[in-house]
């Protein structure tokens, strides 16, 4: 009895190798979907950093003019 592993027969491999090929493919598919979302999120985010930073210098500017 031995155990070392054997080499598995050419079809084997074959049908591995294109099952790990598929994987790969939905796995790039989903890396760029991310890549997208991420994208979009930081989009949003500086939208919205943006307008927060408007509103701050509007409501300093405001302000010495509520005083008088």
């Amino acid at each position: 009895m031995s155990n070392q592993p054997r080499i598995p027969d050419a079809e084997t491999r074959a049908r591995s190798v294109t099952r790990l090929r598929e994987v790969v493919q939905r796995m790039d598919r989903n890396i760029a979907e991310l890549d997208e979302f991420i994208a979009r999120l930081e989009a949003e985010n500086s939208r919205y950093f943006e307008a927060a930073r408007q509103r701050g210098n509007a409501l300093r500017l405001a302000a010495p003019n509520q005083e008088n």
